[in-house]
Parts: structure tokens; sequence; C-alpha cells
């Protein structure tokens, strides 16, 4: 009889314990699976450091040949005045002619047109001289007094600016946002009297670069959003 209270005193010593670290377990366990998702924006507004100018001009006549002398003329002047303003022949590029014979055009009503051929050329400026090239774009009328009439209005033909400095802001956006992601995490923490661990998993998004708005395409907005997973402590 002694023995069996001895065993069952054991026994019920022994389930006390179990039953307090199952406890423990499920309290550990459930507060290693407690955490916070953050998102963190980081934006930053730069200069474009890259531009793209299309100079498009028409030609009309009915003979080739004079078309062609005629738009050899236009290149030397068009491609004279760029280099008097500073650009260098590596930035201007000059795209072969595309001629339209408006004779055979079916569907056009340039029946009583008393040219034959349309030609548009296209000379492409492509410089890092950002700020020089946006003075010629409001000094191109200066071409008129030489002869050439540049056309725009075109949307195939749109002046584009670029930014292509990324890799080296990248570094400080990234710390910003993860900094903002962080101040999020504090905050949520707090209000709910947890205490903020460590990173449980972290994304760094996709950068975008964009306009900053219509009228301005020359400055850009560079965005990125950070995601991160923190853990909540007691």
């Amino acid at each position: 009889m002694k023995n069996f209270r001895v065993e069952a005193i054991i026994l019920s010593i022994g389930l006390l314990l179990l039953g307090v670290f199952i406890e423990r377990g499920f309290s550990e366990f459930a507060g290693r699976d407690r955490s916070v998702n953050v998102k963190g924006l980081a934006e930053m507004e730069v200069p474009a450091d890259k531009v793209t100018w299309p100079l498009v001009y028409k030609s009309l006549g009915n003979d080739l040949n004079a078309l062609y002398e005629e738009i050899k003329r236009s290149n030397r002047t068009i491609t004279e005045f760029l280099k008097e303003k500073g650009l260098t022949d590596k930035e201007i590029s000059i795209n072969a002619p595309v001629i339209v014979d408006m004779k055979a055009e079916r569907y056009g009503n340039n029946q009583d047109s008393p040219y034959r051929y349309n030609v548009t050329t296209v000379i492409t400026v492509t410089s890092n001289k950002v700020d020089l090239v946006r003075g010629l774009i409001t000094e191109q009328g200066e071409l008129l007094k030489r002869g050439i009439a540049i056309t725009t209005g075109d949307y195939q033909y749109n002046i584009q600016y670029e930014y292509t400095g990324l890799n080296t802001i990248k570094p400080q956006m990234i710390e910003e946002a993860t900094k903002n992601a962080r101040q999020a995490a504090e905050k949520f923490a707090k209000d709910s009297e947890s205490t903020l661990g460590k990173i449980r998993h972290a994304n760094q998004g996709q950068f975008s670069i964009s306009d900053r708005d219509p009228n301005t395409p020359h400055i850009k907005k560079v965005r990125v959003v950070t995601t991160i997973d923190y853990s909540l402590e007691d």
C-alpha cells in the first residue's frame, strides 16, 4: 500500500511537470509565430542624365535624284548647327530617309498632289548633355533661317529623357526605405505592448523611375517599396 502511494505521488508530480512543460512549449511556439509585416517607402527626385532628341523634317518633290541632293544638303546643315552648339559626331546619327510614293497610295487622297514623293528624314541626337540639348530644342527655330523646317507633334518621334544612375542611389534609398519600415514596425510593437525583434524576412521590392509630372519629363522620380517581417516579443 505504501509503495502504491509513493508511486501515485511520483506520477502526479510527473503529470504536473509535464503540463507545465507543455504549456511553456506552446507559449514559446506561439511567441515565435508572432510577427508584423510592414512596408517602407523611399522616393527621390533626380535630373535625367540622358536625352534622345529626334529632329524630323519633310521633303517633297517629283525627282528622286534632286530630292537626294536636297536631303544631303539639309543633313549637312543640321549637323553643322548641332556641332556649332557643342555636340559631337558620336552624339549625332542620321537615319535612312523614308520615301512615300503618293501616286502609289491606293487609299490616300494624294492623287491631286503636285508632288509625287514625300520623304521623311530623321537625325537623332543621343547625349548625356541634357541641359545643352534642352537649350537647343528651344533654339531649333534657328534652322528656319537656314531653310529647314523641323516638324513636331509626331508621336513616333518624341523626345525621351532617361536616368541611368540608379545603381549609384540604390544603397541610400534601400537604407531609407528600411528605416521607414522599422519605424512603422516599432509603432505597431508599441501599440501592441510588444518588443520589436529581429528581421525574419525582407523583400527589397522593385525600383521604378517615372516622370515627375507631364510638364517636366527631364526630372525623374525614383521610387522603391521594401517589405519586411519583424518578429514580436513580449
